[in-house]
């Protein structure tokens, strides 16, 4: 199985869905409107010490790009995926994580920043404009971990269940040569890590009436290389007591059940049939862009024929 989106193949920038379409208007939209009008950004970026009264760039900071490098990723980055996660996800469900995730990564981002102002007293961090579509990015690459993890990229050779781990390296590495890096490095933390934990305890699934992932394939360990694994196990586990503590009850009735708590979301079996469903569902797809282009073939060598 191969995704069109994932791979590369002819037909990866095309079958784009309308929603997506829409934000990348959005996201065009909002980076003209502050080259025009610069002194937007300060109404609409997430500036801390500006974030009261002007609470709304907790949300409009997630779809303001400063630069053109910028737009240009995050508007193919939302095309190319969002093709593969919406159609399996739904439409409305795509874009409450797109909302969910935008939003608690602005109000973490700037809580970061609030604390490293009183840790260090440099005002940079209070008055430093923060904005991009990177964090929602991040998370996507966390949809493709969940829903795909063994789809192989063929340009990178890589599975996509090393692609958030992959972007966060990279970013980390970056932010030591580059001051502008080092400016998203936030952003993508948290987006990750938001994302992980809205996929793994709050995203409903209508099919089962229950909440999240709970299987041990989307773990949060799972970020990490194989020996670190023991390590932060421990660690993770906290947050599942944390974010999961409900009375012990049977399996039959509440599913999953970790150190006497039970997850809310649906158990293993279920979660591997999600997986099955998710790649049954770009099998589907590749296979009707396949048909649409043999067919598009056909008809231009008719075309030929009949003008010869």
């Amino acid at each position: 199985m191969s995704s069109p989106a994932l791979t590369g193949g002819t037909n990866a920038f095309s079958g784009f869905t309308r929603l997506c379409k829409g934000l990348a208007v959005v996201l065009v939209a909002g980076h003209i409107v502050v080259q025009i009008l610069p002194a937007s950004v300060t109404y609409l970026a997430l500036i801390p010490a500006r974030t009261i009264p002007f609470g709304w760039n907790l949300i409009t900071a997630g779809y303001i790009e400063q630069s053109v490098y910028g737009v240009v990723i995050s508007t193919l980055g939302l095309l190319l995926i969002g093709k593969v996660l919406e159609p399996i996800w739904g439409t409305r469900e795509f874009l409450k994580f797109i909302s969910v995730v935008n939003f608690l990564t602005s109000v973490c981002v700037f809580v970061t920043a609030v604390f490293l102002y009183y840790v260090t007293m440099k005002e940079t961090y209070l008055y430093m404009p923060i904005s991009g579509f990177h964090g929602v990015l991040s998370g996507f690459l966390v949809g493709l971990k969940q829903i795909i993890p063994d789809q192989e990229l063929s340009l990178l050779k890589i599975k996509a269940k090393w692609l958030p781990s992959l972007a966060l390296v990279l970013s980390t590495a970056l932010s030591f040569f580059t001051a502008e890096s080092a400016i998203y490095l936030p952003t993508l933390i948290l987006g990750t890590y938001i994302s992980w934990i809205y996929l793994r305890y709050w995203q409903k699934k209508p099919e089962t009436k229950l909440r999240g992932d709970p299987s041990d394939e989307f773990a949060f360990s799972t970020f990490f290389p194989e020996p670190l694994r023991p390590v932060i196990d421990p660690v993770a586990s906290v947050f599942d007591r944390m974010l999961c503590r409900r009375p012990a009850t049977s399996d039959e009735d509440s599913g999953f059940i970790l150190g006497g708590s039970s997850l809310p979301g649906s158990d293993p079996i279920e979660a591997s049939r999600r997986r099955e469903r998710g790649a049954r569902a770009l099998e589907e797809r590749l296979a009707a862009e396949r048909l649409a282009s043999v067919a598009s073939t056909e008809e231009k060598h008719r075309d030929a024929a009949d003008n010869v």
